[in-house]
């Protein structure tokens, strides 16, 4: 049954982050009024802070967007926190959403939830046939809870709870941040700032021997806001373009892209991470009509030309930022002492 989203109260968390942006702008597209708790006023880890977003919302469906995520070595510095944060906010957001009599419930879930050996395309029927690739566990199976939850929550409440299992996602407006990136704005990042030093070396994690599917991030939006339409039933729904590429072609590409012709070492010591990645994506296609419209090479030339334009704005804006005048240096009167020696050093520096 397709929903008409005009009108309907929608509450989106995480609706600033990345993939919230888009989607909010595809719901108010669609004529929603939506309602979007920022973190700032909300954490959304603490149940009181839920009730409060939900007293204040009063929205009639909830789309679970937030997450603490990051890429391979955010995973490894923070298994505790991600596996924290990602179960304790899915957790309770769900339970006081059923409590507060929202109808439906769209949780975003992850591809990091497969087991590391599933067969290639992952299907959703393979979901819990292994644990997770170790590097990822942690976060994965924080989410996959929520889809145990929601299934838990339809049979003995009836509540409508559908879960996604979406790829890797990139686009414009993606995390740089070398700390805490994914593998393609991090490449990107890496790339360009190699080719703006003259460095004539990159040195890549892993062997390149492991395969990702990625998605573009308007894309991915409209799956999210399909399935919210015209979805209803408890078993999982990947989310993907079924394109499957290697880390070593990926490298290449956006290094061809970025313009940049040094060297690329690849650091073994370094894990690869899960072996390989590609969903089979049939059911989003037949049970909601989702199909990814954005190829990865116009989905990288986009990003690519946004991030340049960022920077290049950031660049212009430190260039005319106002700079304060100079302090007029006060003449010592009769009646000040003088400093001592290490005191004079110190503050001088």
């Amino acid at each position: 049954m397709t929903a008409d989203l005009h009108g309907t109260r929608v509450m989106v968390t995480g609706g600033a982050g990345f993939l919230g942006r888009h989607v909010v702008g595809r719901l108010l597209e669609r004529g929603a009024d939506v309602f979007v708790p920022r973190s700032a006023h909300y954490d959304l880890r603490e149940k009181a802070a839920i009730r409060r977003a939900l007293r204040d919302g009063e929205p009639e469906v909830v789309v679970h967007l937030a997450a603490v995520v990051g890429g391979i070595g955010a995973n490894r510095a923070n298994p505790g926190r991600f596996f924290y944060d990602n179960a304790i906010m899915g957790i309770q957001l769900m339970e006081q959403a059923r409590r507060a009599g929202v109808r439906k419930f769209v949780g975003v879930a992850t591809v990091c939830a497969y087991p590391k050996y599933a067969p290639v395309p992952f299907r959703e029927e393979d979901l819990w046939h292994g644990y997770p690739e170790e590097t990822n566990a942690p976060y994965g199976l924080a989410k996959k809870m929520l889809l145990v939850q929601a299934q838990a929550y339809r049979e003995q409440y009836g509540f409508n709870a559908i879960t996604l299992l979406p790829v890797n996602l990139y686009g414009p407006g993606d995390n740089f941040d070398p700390a805490s990136s994914h593998v393609i704005p991090a490449l990107i990042r890496k790339f360009l700032d190699a080719r703006l030093r003259g460095e004539d070396e990159v040195v890549v994690w892993g062997s390149g021997r492991a395969s990702r599917e990625f998605l573009y991030v308007d894309d991915a939006a409209e799956a999210v806001v399909l399935a919210t339409e015209r979805y209803d039933d408890p078993a999982p729904v990947n989310i993907g373009c079924g394109r499957e590429v290697t880390v070593r072609e990926l490298v290449r590409l956006i290094g061809t892209m970025c313009g940049y012709t040094g060297r690329i070492t690849w650091d073994r010591s370094q894990p690869d991470g899960q072996p390989r990645r590609m969903l089979d994506t049939t059911r989003a296609r037949e049970r909601f009509g989702f199909e990814a419209r954005t190829t990865l090479e116009e989905g990288l030339r986009r990003t690519l030309d946004w991030y340049l334009a960022a920077r290049v704005a950031s660049a212009l804006e430190a260039t005319s930022a106002p700079t304060a005048p100079p302090r007029r240096r006060r003449s010592p009167s009769a009646g000040d002492a003088p400093l001592p020696a290490g005191d004079a050093a110190r503050r001088a520096a």
